[in-house]
């Protein structure tokens, strides 16, 4: 059993993660589970700390009832290394999966996440990963968490125009999705012409199944 944690109390933004991760490895298990007194969406640091303690409770939770992996669903990486140390079972962020993805994938990549606020969250995650020399540049796209769920005030049409922006100014070969809830931006519009999507949350889902 691989426990996809969404560290946020959004329920929807949950099952759209366990859906993708579903679809990703068919052959695994999965189970989503939300923390209901975390925050309704992970937006800088201060909503980080506030989700921290009923995440590690879960982490503890899933541990405890013998997960094989666990997945934290907020591309922020929110406690990784407090869940690590607690766990007794592999813990992947889906941040650190798809930033090593498209590390992998391509000499420089570039991610396009929400609002400015998150930006050097994602930073100081990718130098401390020892990645900052292949990062073209963390983009925001100046769309709330949340109003990716309904895809309102054209959220999908504002990170696609950010992503195009990574295409043709950021000399990279992938892009990096910073958000899970971007798990639906691959299907709600193609990609730019000569750049790969990396989506952590589907990353995450195929080094989960492989531990």
């Amino acid at each position: 059993m691989i426990v996809l944690i969404n560290p946020n109390s959004t329920v929807s933004m949950t099952d759209a993660m366990l859906r993708t991760a579903r679809e990703t490895v068919p052959t695994a298990e999965f189970e989503g589970w939300t923390s209901h007194d975390g925050p309704p969406a992970i937006q800088g640091a201060e909503d980080g700390k506030l989700a921290e303690g009923p995440l590690l409770q879960l982490v503890v939770k899933a541990s405890d009832q013998g997960a094989s992996a666990i997945i934290i669903g907020c591309f922020d990486d929110t406690a990784l290394d407090a869940a690590r140390d607690l766990a007794k079972c592999p813990v992947i962020g889906i941040g650190q999966a798809a930033y090593h993805l498209a590390a992998v994938a391509g000499r420089r990549f570039s991610v396009v996440t929400t609002l400015d606020i998150s930006v050097p969250i994602l930073e100081a995650n990718i130098r401390s990963y020892g990645l900052a020399g292949q990062v073209g540049r963390v983009r925001a796209s100046g769309v709330p968490v949340l109003a990716l769920e309904q895809d309102t005030h054209g959220a999908t049409d504002q990170i696609v125009a950010e992503i195009g922006k990574a295409a043709r100014k950021d000399d990279v070969q992938s892009v990096v999705l910073g958000c899970g809830g971007m798990v639906d931006i691959k299907q709600r519009s193609p990609q730019p012409l000569g750049i790969r999507l990396i989506d952590g949350v589907r990353t995450a889902a195929v080094f989960a199944s492989e531990l």
